[in-house]
């Protein structure tokens, strides 16, 4: 053969070889991103053990697979309440997919006709029933309990701790109210359009010896297609109350990002997410961060000349605590942020941190791939997408310390299911004030985290952003018990969606 033919050769294939090189990845890469037509959460990723040797007699021979089928698995299913003890509080909720009467005019599901969903009232260690029907919601619908460590098969997550009710159906939660404290209810089947659209609502538990303020209200933020709302309405709350009285107002933040909080005057921080700041102290010109999903107790004292105190809940809305018809003036935003590392004061934790049965790292990124066969710029758990990420698997008594670092350019409010977080430190820095115990975690780009906690809720748990568009994206990770398994899948004839 001539040179020239050779030439002309080596110019056709190389192109071909060049496009094989190219396409041949890709196309694998597409096919991975392919999820069946139903799947369970435990054949997803790879486990992480934190450094921990698995068991295995519950984790199988095939740690890659994390032994779910093997014969010493227990299902969720089991982990209830005690099914003989009667309820204390028992509540019906009917979801339909309407506009509520009389409230925001862009709410497109309502939890008794009404968005928000009716609070619920609970003293500590009572049973809490809800009996949920679906009248309407067409793609179906469960109900999470956002900070409440729920026995697993009442955590309300379709495809992994349930099936999503469809139309027509019921589920009944039960679980004791243990821990005293602000939280909030919603939709976790297809959870952003679902809670952006008004199937949520406030489940306030009390101590058992009552609060120290007479006067208790709480204030549901949420945002309803760019209309901003204080307890379903597109105004101010206004709270009639004696001028020198002491007030308690839970600040609930239903949204998908951060909102900043302040008051005229000062105010005391009472409790974050639910758990009560040690020796709280008063707190004037500086604003508090109230990450997506969290919660804040503050306390505010009307003045005693008759005028009214205002908690702005960011420039958009407030509430207004005074006598009734009085007022304020909006105060300017602080330019300075209260640092819950230092508020407070210590005390003890309830477990030793600097001894970890295991350590884990979720370092959050964004690259270049696919989802689902859409190819795109994806969230990425310690450099990998969904569906191959990690499984954190642990044992009931583990202490647990999680790295977690933001690597990208936007906020994740970081949430776990079932447990509470201690926060040990912020970008290295050591937390010296109170225990600063989260279930939403505000990480801001470029921060990193140290957290800790104690393994005592098993089960089979969501760990994700609780921004439910990055959620909804792949920023989905999962805590496991060892010896635990789900019946639920993912998709399927339900088509469960949890995010």
């Amino acid at each position: 053969m001539s040179s020239a033919g050779t030439q002309r050769r080596v110019r056709v294939v190389l192109p071909v070889l060049a496009t094989v090189a190219i396409l041949a990845p890709l196309t694998w890469m597409w096919l991975a991103s392919l999820m069946p037509p139903a799947y369970s959460v435990m054949d997803m990723g790879y486990p992480d053990y934190g450094g921990v040797q698995p068991d295995l007699t519950t984790a199988g021979h095939d740690h890659h697979q994390l032994g779910h089928r093997s014969m010493s698995t227990r299902s969720i299913t089991e982990l209830i309440a005690d099914p003989s003890r009667p309820a204390d509080v028992r509540v019906d909720l009917v979801a339909r997919q309407q506009q509520p009467t009389g409230g925001p005019s862009l709410a497109r599901y309502t939890l008794n006709g009404t968005s928000p969903g009716p609070e619920i009232r609970a003293v500590q260690g009572q049973l809490v029933e809800v009996h949920l029907r679906n009248e309407s919601v067409g793609a179906g619908v469960t109900l999470h309990w956002h900070g409440v460590d729920v026995p697993n098969a009442m955590d309300g997550v379709a495809g992994v701790t349930q099936d999503a009710v469809p139309v027509g159906g019921e589920f009944t939660y039960r679980f004791v109210a243990d821990q005293a404290g602000s939280f909030w209810y919603h939709s976790h089947q297809v959870s952003n359009p679902q809670v952006a659209g008004g199937l949520f609502g406030a489940l306030m538990v009390t101590p058992k010896s009552g609060i120290a303020q007479s006067l208790d209200v709480s204030a549901l933020a949420h945002t309803y297609g760019g209309v901003h709302t204080v307890n379903g309405k597109a105004a101010d709350l206004h709270v009639p109350a004696r001028p020198g009285q002491r007030v308690r107002v839970r600040v609930t933040n239903t949204d998908n990002g951060p909102m900043e909080v302040w008051s005229t005057g000062s105010y005391r921080l009472l409790a974050i997410d639910g758990s009560d700041v040690h020796e709280p102290s008063d707190v004037s010109g500086r604003s508090l961060t109230l990450t997506a999903g969290a919660r804040a107790d503050l306390e505010v004292q009307v003045p005693v000349g008759g005028s009214a105190v205002r908690i702005q809940l960011s420039k958009a809305i407030a509430v207004i605590v005074g006598p009734s018809g009085s007022n304020t003036p909006a105060p300017p935003q602080p330019g300075e942020k209260l640092n819950l590392l230092t508020y407070g004061t210590p005390a003890p934790l309830g477990f030793d941190p600097t001894r970890p049965t295991r350590r884990f790292d979720y370092v959050i990124g964004r690259r270049p791939g696919f989802i689902r066969g859409r190819p795109g710029m994806w969230w990425s758990i310690n450099g990998h997408i969904y569906p191959n990420v990690p499984m954190f698997v642990v044992r009931k008594g583990d202490v647990v310390v999680t790295h977690i670092e933001n690597r990208s350019s936007e906020v994740h409010p970081m949430h776990l299911h079932g447990h509470h977080l201690v926060v040990l430190a912020r970008n290295g820095v050591p937390a010296t004030g109170s225990p600063w115990r989260v279930d939403s975690l505000n990480v801001a780009a470029g921060e990193s985290y140290d957290v800790a906690f104690v393994a005592n809720n098993p089960g089979i748990w969501m760990d994700h952003c609780h921004n439910l568009k990055h959620s909804a994206d792949g920023m989905v990770a999962h805590l496991m018990y060892e010896g635990f398994d789900t019946p639920y899948r993912i998709a399927g004839p339900v088509d469960n969606q949890p995010e």
